[in-house]
């Protein structure tokens, strides 16, 4: 398939390289040059504009940071809406607010041009190792359509529906939920630390027995060892997806009481310097609260 590529940050680069590997002709854009110009010898052809990126093209993937960016190639003077071809799908990877969704799912409609919602699960090394797990929302015939390319790059495609925007909502509230874990994990570090017990043994126990599952591992880890560095998800980035969460939340009139606390545990984190951290870097606000 013929594909227009944008955004080739740490999750952007692995789908777009198991794309290429998958055999899919790319064109890619990212606003530093140089790290497109990394998927020449490949076989990607590098564009200069979004525009260019999205001409010509069977479908057009977007994986940038938030909606301001998006917003900035989809909308903004050589940008992409005005270059899609009509009849090609718009892929939005990105973990974007549900009425952003909304807005693209209504303009590409009056283009004549489709779009598909399908943010994913997964960090950097999950993107390279194309073990992710997408969430598509869009009409049932133009998801099945971009099927090959979902197969390309994770390990299972789940659909939410015909609506968009119910990927995003899927999106923001399961990433709410790893922010739950990674708060209930940082307070029950510091609890069993302050009264004495080696962070790797009561890691080992829980992973061992009650929570098993890939998030308890990974982000127990990094509490375990106080390591957030290098990040694979900077912290700014999860206080974004969470005021996204607060304000969908707001809109459709649930009260999430947890999300607010998580909020604030992000404030402070930035207060305390931890912007360059993985946002997992909260569970320190508990070490330090507990006098660790």
């Amino acid at each position: 398939m013929k594909v227009g590529f944008i955004g080739l940050g740490n999750m952007g680069s692995g789908i777009a390289g198991n794309l290429i590997e998958a055999g899919h002709e790319l064109t890619v854009y990212n606003r530093t040059r140089s790290r497109a110009e990394l998927f020449q010898p490949l076989g990607a052809r590098v564009a200069g504009t979004p525009a260019e990126a999205a001409s010509n093209v069977e479908a057009l993937i977007t994986m940038v940071a938030d909606d301001r960016a998006l917003e900035q190639v989809i909308f903004a003077p050589a940008n992409a809406l005005e270059a899609l071809p009509a009849g090609a799908v718009h892929i939005s990877m990105s973990t974007i607010s549900v009425g952003l969704s909304r807005r693209l799912a209504q303009v590409h409609r009056d283009k004549q041009q489709q779009y598909v919602a399908a943010p994913v699960f997964g960090r950097p090394d999950a993107a390279a190792a194309a073990k992710l797990f997408i969430v598509a929302a869009g009409p049932i015939e133009q998801v099945n359509r971009c099927r090959p390319l979902f197969d390309a790059i994770g390990q299972r495609t789940f659909v939410a529906g015909e609506e968009p925007p119910l990927a995003n909502v899927v999106k923001l509230a399961g990433n709410f939920l790893i922010t739950c874990v990674i708060e209930s994990l940082a307070e029950g570090f510091a609890f069993v630390r302050k009264s004495g017990l080696d962070s790797n043994t009561f890691l080992e126990i829980l992973t061992g027995s009650l929570f098993t599952a890939p998030v308890y591992r990974t982000y127990g880890s990094m509490i375990a060892a106080d390591k957030f560095e290098p990040a694979a998800f900077k912290l700014p980035l999860g206080f974004k997806d969470n005021r996204l969460l607060l304000t969908a939340a707001e809109e459709a009139e649930v009260p999430l009481p947890l999300a607010s606390l998580i909020h604030d545990r992000f404030v402070a984190g930035l207060a305390q310097g931890l912007g360059e951290a993985d946002w997992a870097a909260i569970a320190r606000l508990s070490y330090k609260n507990a006098g660790l």
